[in-house]
């Protein structure tokens, strides 16, 4: 049993941060970690979440984006276009009959998480970079994209990600924005040294 809680752990910090609830849901998981279906706490390390932003705030939002999943395993639009230091309101609606959620990762970070929630499916845990949604209800992120390039997008629900519900934001640069106090030069780079 040992040797069992020692893999999950170590799993579960190589993944990165994910999160699966709506607001119900986040407010009843524990803060010091999740439980999954064994009835163990699982913390899960931040990851590399530079690379797909930051959490964003309310009063930074600068557009809502509506995105409906469904029971086709299918989020609509699975293409979202972003400009580099665009703050999103992401309002996502479940319109299936199963439980769908929304994450913000890498492809690698998604990937790897997906194969955790397959080996502990009813796994809870709470993030800003994503909402898991009951059928027929709807939940939000609010994301910071602060760097240029494809941000993946999945609902890693068992069966869902192989069965295809996925998506990405493209995040263009825009010239003379300043995220986290870098500006971002007229050749698409920030204050660094080559």
């Amino acid at each position: 049993m040992k040797k069992l809680l020692v893999a999950i752990a170590a799993a579960a910090f190589a993944v990165g941060t994910y999160a699966h609830g709506d607001a119900d849901h986040a407010a009843s998981a524990p803060k010091s970690g999740a439980k999954a279906a064994d009835g163990h706490a699982h913390e899960h390390g931040h990851g590399d979440a530079d690379a797909i932003g930051a959490p964003g705030t309310a009063a930074k939002v600068s557009r809502t984006v509506s995105v409906d999943m469904n029971d086709a395993m299918r989020f609509s639009p699975a293409s979202i276009s972003a400009k580099q230091g665009e703050t999103i309101r992401f309002t996502v609606k479940n319109s299936g009959k199963v439980k769908h959620e929304f994450v913000l990762g890498t492809e690698k970070e998604l990937k790897a998480h997906y194969e955790l929630m397959k080996k502990f499916p009813e796994m809870e845990h709470s993030n800003p970079q994503m909402v898991t949604v009951a059928p027929g209800k709807a939940g939000e992120v609010i994301w910071q994209f602060t760097k240029a390039g494809k941000i993946d997008f999945a609902c890693l629900q068992p069966g869902h990600y192989d069965a295809g519900m996925k998506g990405a934001v493209n995040v263009a640069t825009v010239k003379g924005v300043s995220v986290k106090g870098v500006s971002i030069k007229a050749d698409g780079h920030g204050a660094h040294k080559h």
